[in-house]
């Protein structure tokens, strides 16, 4: 598999397996600008089912998908924020938790419910966020890699920027919360960065 990602050092595509728009920017940022991006709406790809139990085997479950269907090299991402008070929840299931139309307004006040049934938000809630990015080819291959970055959640959401869970996780040795911190920051220290940094020597910068 290794002579195989060496092969992403001559891509010139590369389809990006996410509709989530956050996500997709970051992990644009991240990449060679000289590839062309796609992603499953240039190809017009319904989302998989994303039922396995860890980041890892549904960002499989999406590239592989995207790779079959699209026949370029994809990338996925499957990414969420576990707390230790909520026995790691919401976990593989952080985007369900914001609904059908990915409000994570409602998904935020879900953790802050769950939190206030099990303990007091003055205490330290620690946890972290997980990333799993899995490249595979259009022949089944595939490879994975993650990245974590551990914090606490906030006592209220704080900041706009950023999108999912951001304004409630304030990552470790930082005051700021990743909704109050500017994208090019947050970009450095981030779970995705993280996972990223692992396979970025694949790709000819």
């Amino acid at each position: 598999m290794e002579n195989k990602l060496s092969s992403l050092k001559n891509i010139k595509s590369l389809l990006i397996a996410t509709n989530n728009k956050g996500k997709l920017l970051e992990i644009k940022k991240l990449l060679p600008k000289h590839i062309t991006f796609y992603s499953p709406k240039d190809f017009n790809l319904l989302e998989p089912i994303e039922n396995a139990k860890t980041f890892e085997g549904n960002a499989v479950i999406k590239a592989k998908y995207c790779a079959q269907k699209s026949k370029l090299v994809s990338l996925s991402d499957d990414s969420g924020l576990e707390i230790s008070s909520l026995s790691g929840e919401p976990g593989v299931y952080s985007a369900r938790w914001a609904g059908k139309n990915k409000n994570f307004k409602i998904a935020i006040k879900k953790v802050y419910i769950k939190i206030k049934k099990k303990n007091n938000l003055k205490k330290l809630n620690a946890a972290r966020f997980y990333c799993s990015l899995a490249i595979a080819f259009p022949n089944g291959n595939y490879k994975t890699f993650s990245g974590t970055v551990s914090g606490k959640i906030s006592t209220r959401p704080r900041g706009n920027n950023g999108f999912g869970y951001d304004p409630i996780f304030i990552p470790k040795g930082y005051k700021k919360t990743f909704g109050e911190m500017k994208a090019d920051f947050k970009d450095k220290i981030s779970h995705r960065y993280k996972a990223f940094s692992k396979i970025k020597k694949y790709f000819k910068y």
